[in-house]
């Protein structure tokens, strides 16, 4: 008995920045999905599903110009701090290689929103709250999470994120009474996490002693050569997801952008949790990998998502009857069938975490997605022109995913990455 003790202390010590790492990773992500759902409630049922509805589909067509300011610049980034954590040079020429580079797009975007809200319709109408909405990019310039995560320092960020999320929650109750606050309601729940980017990106440059460089046009082009692959990654998974919302928006109506919203929330929390473990462990796995390590992780995930699956199927009827009420009852199939996803993100996350990215072989990551996403596309178009139905849609959707899981296990056999 004492030696297995032993054993078990022995692991935990050894792991101890892993379990850290990874504890703090879910409970950031997990703790702004949870603040959501708290506010969920009463924000649906005061804003209405209609006007609910068009913030969800705003925020998602934002998502598509937030694509051209991240570019994939975080995960080579993340690579190079988790490899040298303690070079403070290198540190601070990746910091500023990020921000300028991100800082540029980020002005680009800007004016293709305004210049394309001139020619649609619904964009000219909403774009107030389309501006609001996109400020929360600066949050992903300003605060650097890939950068804490590197250096495995995630509790600064965690407790950061959770006190300025939490502060939206009585802003919310006090201010949000109608359909008629809805750019209300936008503006805090984006003000305030644009707070603590500014509150974490100070910390980092004064308490970590990052200092901003000056980066030539030649490294900066560096950085967009060696942040492509990762774009495209980005990218196609990106469109793939939100062209969901959209074909709901699109071609049902925005009471379904709502009921998809609410089957995703209930799916996010327990994926986030789940998937965290292969963001936590990449630093450490970056100088101790090998191809039984990675079994070993998709065995255990497996067993994971296969759990969170069952609970989602048996708790989620009750989940979606106290989140949003009879008149959202439909979540609850599109939950069950979304969940399928858990696995299948747990899955491909091991292949790119600990395969595709430790072998540099980022191509096999862009082209990943984008089998994923044409797959999805075709069984959309095919779903819409025989069969209009928001069952068919979501699980045309979830099939895409399982593609993801096909074609990596086919790019490992084919390049022999496990050898």
């Amino acid at each position: 008995m004492k030696e297995l003790i032993y054993i078990l202390r022995s692991k935990f010590e050894n792991n101890k920045k892993v379990a850290e790492n990874y504890f703090f990773m879910t409970f950031l992500a997990s703790s702004a999905l949870v603040v959501g759902l708290i506010i969920y409630p009463y924000a649906v049922r005061v804003l209405g599903k209609e006007a609910y509805g068009i913030y969800v589909f705003v925020f998602s067509n934002v998502q598509l110009f937030q694509l051209i300011t991240t570019f994939g610049f975080d995960t080579p980034a993340l690579k190079k701090i988790a490899l040298f954590p303690d070079n403070r040079e290198v540190k601070s020429r990746v910091v500023s290689e990020v921000l300028i580079s991100k800082s540029l797009l980020f002005c680009l975007s800007l004016v293709v929103l305004t210049v394309v809200s001139r020619f649609i319709p619904f964009l000219q109408k909403h774009i107030l709250l389309y501006y609001i909405l996109f400020s929360l990019q600066l949050v992903e310039i300003l605060f650097p999470t890939w950068y804490f995560q590197g250096i495995q320092k995630m509790k600064f960020v965690t407790y950061t994120n959770l006190i300025i999320r939490m502060s939206t929650i009585p802003l919310v109750f006090i201010f949000v009474h109608s359909p008629n606050d809805l750019l209300l309601y936008a503006v805090i729940v984006s003000l305030l996490p644009l707070v603590g980017g500014l509150f974490a990106f100070c910390y980092m440059l004064v308490k970590e002693d990052v200092k901003l460089r000056f980066i030539s046009i030649r490294r900066l082009k560096s950085t967009f050569r060696n942040a492509l692959p990762f774009f495209w990654t980005t990218a196609f998974g990106t469109v793939k997801k939100e062209s969901l919302t959209f074909i709901v928006g699109a071609f049902f109506d925005m009471q379904s952008v709502a009921v998809l919203d609410l089957a995703n929330k209930l799916v996010l929390i327990p994926r986030i949790i789940a998937t965290s473990i292969n963001g936590a462990l990449f630093p450490d796995f970056m100088t101790n990998s090998s191809t039984d390590r990675v079994r070993r992780i998709m065995r255990y995930e497996t067993y994971i998502a296969l759990i969170i699956i069952t609970l989602i199927a048996a708790f989620g009827y009750w989940a979606v009857l106290i989140l949003g009420g009879r008149d959202l009852l439909a979540a609850y199939p599109l939950a069950i069938i979304r969940s399928i996803t858990i696995y299948t993100w747990l899955i491909v996350d091991c292949y790119i975490y600990f395969v595709f990215i430790p072998k540099n072989r980022y191509r096999l990551v862009a082209n990943n997605q984008f089998v994923a996403m044409a797959s999805f596309l075709l069984l959309a178009v095919c779903s819409l022109l025989f069969y209009k139905s928001l069952i068919v849609i979501v699980s045309m959707f979830t099939i895409s995913h399982i593609v993801e899981v096909i074609y990596c296990r086919y790019a490992v056999r084919r390049y022999k990455l496990f050898d």
